[in-house]
């Protein structure tokens, strides 16, 4: 959630907004300086959600956890009840699973029930890659798939990759999870990667060492179980995605009316 909520006003449109408003000032003779920083170009989300505005963690699961964790009233933790290794790190050795299991720390309540107000839909504002994780049982691949049809339904610019990996895929397949990235961030900046055969992507001064590559999800005519496997879940995404922009169109309807009548 941070991540997305983080792009709030750092966008590419955001900043040329600010630039031009400082030009025009500049040009009224306000003392104001020309601001000369970058800009977000995009978003990579691996195995994670796309964060709706104005919503806390919670709020889409109507303050319900999950069955992995519960609710901690007295610490004001989550406690998980699952075991940390099965969750997140099924795919690695059990002697790398268990020194990954000593890093976690508590997760405060606070964090995931409250803080709505600061929440942003960055994935809106710039164009998002989305990694998903098939083995993932922290946060089931058809729970990912139709996150993805939900936010394409919404307007985001989502290019979608999945790895057979647990909720970790940098832990288990680093190389793989790199390639992805490394794509990503082409594709931010316009740039022409080299792909070596079946192996692996990277720019043009990359090595050529062979490697599995993530694979793209999608709907293929003549592969039936494609349209389970994918359209199935990216079609519930897209009516979840529908469902909340009608609401969000009728509130701001409800909205208006309502200020209208107390003019």
């Amino acid at each position: 959630m941070v991540g997305n909520s983080a792009i709030k006003g750092f966008a590419r449109k955001d900043v040329a907004n600010s630039t031009n408003t400082a030009i025009n000032n500049k040009n009224n003779n306000n003392n104001i300086p020309i601001p000369t920083q970058g800009a977000d170009i995009g978003l990579i989300l691996i195995a994670s959600g796309f964060t709706l505005t104005g919503l806390a963690f919670m709020d889409p699961f109507f303050g319900h956890p999950p069955p992995a964790w519960r609710v901690n009233k007295e610490t004001g933790h989550a406690e998980l009840v699952t075991s940390p290794r099965e969750l997140f790190y099924h795919d690695v050795s059990e002697e790398e699973a268990e020194y990954w299991v000593t890093q976690l720390t508590t997760q405060c309540l606070k964090a995931l029930f409250e803080g709505g107000e600061h929440t942003y839909a960055g994935w809106r504002d710039v164009p998002v890659w989305y990694l998903g994780t098939t083995e993932d049982r922290g946060l089931p691949v058809l729970v990912q798939r139709m996150q993805v049809g939900m936010a394409r339904e919404m307007g985001g610019v989502v290019e979608h990759r999945e790895l057979g990996t647990s909720h970790s895929p940098f832990l288990s397949r680093p190389q793989e999870t790199v390639d992805v990235i490394v794509e990503a961030i082409a594709g931010f900046v316009g740039r022409e990667l080299v792909r070596y055969g079946s192996g692996s992507t990277g720019p043009a001064s990359a090595r050529g060492e062979q490697r599995a590559m993530a694979t793209v999800p999608g709907i293929r005519f003549w592969q039936p179980f494609s349209w389970l496997k994918f359209g199935v879940p990216l079609a519930l995404g897209h009516l979840v995605g529908r469902g909340i922009l009608l609401f969000g169109w009728g509130r701001m309807i409800w909205r208006t009316r309502l200020g209208l009548r107390s003019l």
